[in-house]
């Protein structure tokens, strides 16, 4: 298979699209039919999904031939720290158009749907409109505050890098952030200058000041999960 070709090329990313992605939906059904009691169907769907996983792991050596490792034992140090070095750079990579280009897109996108042509769509049922406004803004909220998140990401992939080409050690930085907590069960990052509006913390809202029945509003924790942000950091070894 001849990957330089642009369309091969293209079908190959679009095929490891494909099957990550079946992969998560049938793990979603799987939780499913294990919340509903079908214990054989969860076993089906996680079946599935582990084969769909290695479809995708094999459309992904064919993209980054550079990654495929066949016998680690004959590799010396410096080739392995190549090969990890080249994952990292593709997590940034990656994380870096999540935060810079694709949210940001997504929730501009969002909010235009929201406000332009659909609501006149909309307009033809009271009711449908009221559901789809509602998506609506939870998909540009939601959007919004995944763009920190991934920014998040994609700067501690850039310290791991750092330390692997043996600048200095991964951590955090000995100070938190002023006013910004994280939630670590899915790194959302709480702004005092943001706040969260749509679950009724105006902007200002001091951390602390938030009701302690307060949740996450991309992934549903309490705030006890929360903890003070520290932006990621490179330490002397």
């Amino acid at each position: 298979m001849d990957t330089s070709i642009p369309s091969t090329h293209a079908n190959l990313e679009a095929a490891f699209g494909g099957e990550s992605m079946a992969n998560r939906k049938y793990l979603f059904f799987a939780d499913v039919a294990k919340r509903l009691g079908n214990d054989q169907l969860a076993r089906l769907f996680r079946d599935t999904a582990n084969q769909e996983t290695e479809h995708a792991f094999a459309h992904f050596r064919l993209l980054h031939p550079e990654l495929v490792v066949n016998d680690p034992e004959r590799l010396d140090p410096a080739a392995r720290a190549a090969i990890l070095a080249r994952c990292l750079e593709l997590a940034i990579e990656g994380e870096t158009y999540e935060y810079t280009t694709m949210y940001p897109e997504f929730a501009a996108r969002a909010r235009i749907d929201k406000d332009g042509a659909a609501v006149a769509a909309f307009e033809e049922q009271v009711a449908e409109s009221q559901d789809h406004a509602q998506i609506f803004q939870r998909a540009a909220r939601n959007f919004g505050l995944l763009a920190p998140i991934e920014q998040h990401h994609a700067e501690r992939y850039g310290v791991a890098l750092d330390a692997l080409r043996g600048r200095g050690v991964a951590g955090e930085a000995d100070e938190a952030a002023t006013g910004l907590w994280i939630c670590k069960v899915c790194s959302m990052i709480y702004d005092p200058a943001v706040g969260d509006p749509d679950s009724g913390i105006a902007a200002g809202t001091r951390f602390e000041d938030i009701p302690a029945d307060w949740i996450c509003p991309i992934c549903g924790a309490r705030k006890a999960s929360f903890i003070p942000y520290r932006e990621p950091a490179l330490k002397a070894a």
